[in-house]
């Protein structure tokens, strides 16, 4: 993003050039590369077609919902590891699936504001990477079994390891739910589609896209009805053709010419 000439509300902001990488699947296992692996892949090939340095931004800005712990501060990584240097600042954003636009819009205030020119913003995430944590339970026997100095010590620890504290907290589904009312992002849908109705309202528009005046004529199906479109176009030139156009459809008898145009020129 740039800066341009002063506007009435701010700066104009304007997004200069784009790239992505496509997308991966996780299938079952931590991919070959890290978040900030394809934010540098996607940033070399953006910067390769600029007339300006890495080093020229004024800041980076990137959106990340769960950056590794070696990733920390994953905007400040891939902007050192793209070039800009030690003077060009760096921060990363969180805001779940708008993490991103997130960066984009704050790219965008700050440009309009004056506080930047050029700004490199975006966002990047690796699911598959996404960390497997402790239980609480683990995290607290191994907090007792730190504390335990003798063999003693350790061996009561020991005895009161479970197996079920050895069960994995899995991050991502941890990070998608609400701890506020215990609902995952997808349980938050199926219960948003059924309290609005979603499915009901998409199939009722559904139909109304599909309907046609020629439905309402007796004696049409669906072979007569795409013989009459394929022939005429579209169901108004239908209601005005003459009986004779009508007769010239194929599978569409005199009679059948007949009572199309009168269901049509009754109706006036």
């Amino acid at each position: 993003m740039e800066q341009q000439p002063s506007g009435r509300l701010g700066r104009p902001v304007y997004v200069v050039d784009g790239s992505r990488t496509p997308f991966l699947k996780a299938r079952g296992k931590p991919g070959p590369f890290t978040a900030a692996d394809l934010a540098v892949a996607g940033g070399n090939s953006l910067l390769a077609r600029q007339p300006f340095s890495p080093d020229a931004f004024d800041e980076v800005i990137l959106g990340c919902v769960m950056p590794s712990a070696s990733e920390a501060n994953i905007a400040r990584v891939v902007a050192l590891r793209l070039g800009c240097g030690d003077r060009v600042p760096a921060w990363t954003v969180q805001r779940n699936c708008a993490s991103g636009m997130q960066a984009l819009d704050a790219a965008a205030g700050d440009i309009a504001s004056g506080r930047a020119g050029l700004v490199l913003a975006g966002g990047v995430e690796v699911m598959s990477h996404a960390p497997i944590l402790f239980s609480d339970a683990m995290v607290n026997w191994l907090a007792a079994w730190i504390r335990a100095r003798t063999p003693v010590a350790r061996l009561k620890a020991l005895l009161q390891l479970r197996p079920a504290h050895l069960r994995p907290v899995i991050g991502l589904l941890r990070g998608l739910t609400d701890p506020v009312v215990g609902l995952s992002m997808g349980q938050t849908a199926e219960i948003l589609a059924h309290r609005f109705a979603i499915g009901a309202h998409r199939a009722r528009r559904k139909k109304g896209i599909t309907a046609s005046p020629l439905d309402e004529v007796p004696g049409i199906g669906p072979a007569r009805k795409r013989a009459l479109l394929k022939h005429f176009g579209s169901a108004k030139a239908v209601s005005r053709a003459g009986i004779a156009d009508l007769e010239s459809v194929g599978g569409i008898s005199a009679q059948m010419a007949k009572a199309i145009y009168d269901h049509f020129h009754e109706r006036g």
